[in-house]
């Protein structure tokens, strides 16, 4: 039955992490963090997308139609810049010509190596090593995923087995990879991005009970460490690779709470910026970009589902800036863009 198993897992290969999907339909996980590992392998692209939970909604299909590229997207909600790397630096193996990368300071906190809970990332499925290898191929998960897609690939049977591979049942229910964390066609964008919550937001984060949450992570030295290890690293060690790197849209509420309710933590947040794009731009492989001061996005408090994330309107408006480069930074006045967004934060006043 192992061995049975085992042989079926490799046949229908459910990642895709030996062979792009031919024999048997393709079908695709949400989770990023599993799922990354075979996008690499299996897919065909020159540029890869890589963020947070800022980037996670957008669609592939939008990026390759605004900036005229073959993207992958990459982003991995709630990440570090560790485990951004290491995404990253599995798909630099693929030679990619290309790579967008949503960054603000949060990434580059502190936080364990990702070794350290292989349950969370699986390290291993990355490295195409022999514990990787063995652990897919003998999963018992794997093995029942496969003969659902074994199952689908038969066309009388597609539509009663695209009905039962739900999400809730079932790890590979997405049947077209440009679908993988994008919202659902249902999902209600004005019910959750609007200034109510925005506002209702800002409220919580300002509240005594909760400010002493806006300064945790943000250590500056540690900041500035994780960023040079992990961010210029990567770039200096792939100087034929272009890095159009963007700083999102917040919402100016988010630096105004810090204003409001935690001065420090906003100074860190501006020392780091000060250094970082500096720093970035001393490399003739970046293109830098500062939406932070887009205040035609972030003054628009509809936009937000709180004070950070943004909505799949917003999305296409970056994508749409970043083709005509209108807040791309100057390499002569890298902190030009920083010091207009630190006059609207000082000059914001919320009753307006």
């Amino acid at each position: 039955m192992l061995a049975a198993a085992v042989a079926l897992t490799y046949a229908v290969d459910p990642l895709q992490l030996f062979r792009p999907a031919r024999l048997f339909a393709a079908m695709y996980s949400q989770d990023p963090r599993m799922q990354n590992a075979g996008l690499i392998r299996s897919q065909q692209f020159d540029t890869v997308f890589m963020g947070t939970s800022l980037a996670v909604h957008y669609r592939q299909s939008d990026i390759d139609k605004a900036l005229g590229v073959r993207s992958l997207k990459l982003a991995l909600a709630g990440s570090t810049s560790k485990e951004q790397k290491f995404v990253l630096d599995a798909a630099m193996e693929r030679h990619p010509k290309r790579v967008l990368w949503q960054m603000d300071e949060w990434i580059f906190r502190d936080s364990i190596d990702v070794d350290a809970d292989s349950s969370y990332i699986p390290v291993n499925l990355y490295r195409r090593n022999a514990s990787g290898i063995a652990s897919y191929l003998s999963s018992g998960s794997m093995a029942r995923e496969s003969l659902w897609i074994a199952l689908r690939s038969i066309p009388p049977l597609q539509p009663l087995i695209a009905r039962l591979t739900t999400g809730v049942m079932f790890r590979f229910p997405i049947a077209d990879v440009d679908d993988i964390n994008a919202l659902h066609p249902r999902f209600d964008v004005a019910g959750f991005y609007n200034a109510k919550n925005a506002l209702a937001s800002y409220k919580r984060i300002i509240d005594p009970a909760n400010r002493f949450l806006i300064a945790q992570g943000y250590d500056y030295d540690a900041l500035v460490r994780n960023f040079e290890r992990d961010a210029i690293g990567l770039i200096a060690a792939s100087p034929d690779v272009t890095f159009d790197i963007y700083f999102p849209p917040y919402s100016i509420l988010q630096f105004v709470s810090m204003r409001d309710a935690s001065p420090s933590t906003l100074k860190i947040v501006t020392d780091f910026s000060a250094y970082a794009a500096p720093r970035l731009l001393q490399f003739a492989n970046v293109n830098l970009h500062d939406f932070r001061e887009a205040r035609e996005i972030t003054h628009d408090l509809n936009n937000y589902g709180d004070v950070i994330h943004h909505s799949p309107a917003t999305d296409l408006k970056v994508l749409g800036l970043l083709a005509t480069k209108k807040y791309q930074v100057d390499r002569a006045a890298p902190l030009a863009s920083l010091e207009r967004l630190k006059a609207q934060i000082e000059a914001y006043q919320l009753e307006r």
